[in-house]
């Protein structure tokens, strides 16, 4: 299995410099780094810093997220398919939710070859101190990328000074006390820090381990296999018993009379289901909160 790290933060904090120092360490240690990344604009600026013997992947003018995310798996789908690589680092736009970008990276139909190591934000400092100069919507994704990290950077920290470092971890920490906090200064941190996470996904509750870094994984995924069919209202049915902290499911679910597992999705209360022409596995990948307390359908 391929790692990949998912780097998230505001737009300006310093994902780039973190993501090219990530980079030359993953070398110096002998490992093979790919990079997808994801840009706003038409010209790839940020990519351009990304050395050439690197696998890239650019998505440019558009969104790792959302409408983006059937493009982010083919981009996956195809690094796998045709280059040779130990790790995959996948770098947001600034303006990406963290939900809605993992939702681009998982999918049923690559679950078990990559080892979803977790969202790393990069928070910057100086930022965090003046948000309530962000526009409401602008200060909620700012917030929204740091309550979701599973390791925080507070970022640009040799601009502040003593006492304003201080308050910055203290708040940090207090607004998310599930990730591991960092200090850094343009975007440096040690490789080991990130290779200690634990891996996101949980394929049942019983081989869930303790995190090796931070308290828990507030958000994370878990990988469901199925072996029996279910009719689309018992489905149902057990789909809105679950909590909302449930954001997202995706995958391919055995209904009882039809040939094959039909393509399932859900998000934010609102369900799909689409007939399957080829024979998936049946296979359904879960994002959210406490992920690995709720009961499965059939176990």
């Amino acid at each position: 299995m391929k790692d990949v790290y998912l780097l998230s933060g505001f737009l300006g904090s310093g994902k780039t410099s973190l993501l090219i120092d990530v980079i030359r360490q993953f070398k110096e240690q002998g490992l093979k780094p790919a990079v997808i990344m994801n840009e706003l604009g038409k010209l790839p600026f940020d990519s351009q810093a990304v050395e050439k013997d690197v696998p890239l992947k650019e998505m440019l003018e558009g969104c790792i997220c959302c409408t983006g995310a059937e493009k982010t798996e083919a981009q996956i789908q195809s690094l796998l398919f045709d280059q040779q690589f130990d790790v995959l680092l996948i770098e947001t736009t600034g303006a990406a939710h963290p939900v809605e970008a993992l939702d681009a990276v998982f999918s049923p139909l690559f679950a078990e070859q990559l080892n979803i190591k977790g969202i790393v934000t990069v928070a910057d400092s100086k930022l965090w101190l003046n948000r309530s100069t962000l526009s409401p919507q602008a200060r909620s994704l700012f917030m929204e990328q740091i309550r979701h990290a599973h390791i925080l950077l507070a970022n640009k920290i040799d601009l502040l000074s003593e006492e304003e470092q201080a308050q910055v971890v203290y708040e940090l920490q207090s607004f998310n006390a599930h990730a591991a906090l960092l200090q850094t200064t343009n975007g440096r941190v040690p490789i080991q820090f990130l290779q200690q996470m634990q891996s996101m996904i949980q394929p049942s509750k019983d081989e869930v381990t303790p995190a090796k870094i931070s308290k828990s994984f507030n958000l994370g995924s878990r990988l469901v296999q199925f072996t029996t069919s279910f009719s689309e209202e018992e489905f149902e049915v057990w789909v809105r018993s679950l909590p909302e902290t449930v954001y997202r499911m995706k995958g391919y679910v055995p209904i009882a009379g039809a040939r094959n597992p039909m393509l399932f999705q859900y998000a934010y209360g609102m369900v799909q289901w689409l007939p399957e022409y080829v024979k998936m596995e049946p296979k359904l990948v879960i994002i959210g909160e406490n992920i690995n307390e709720i009961s499965i359908i059939g176990n």
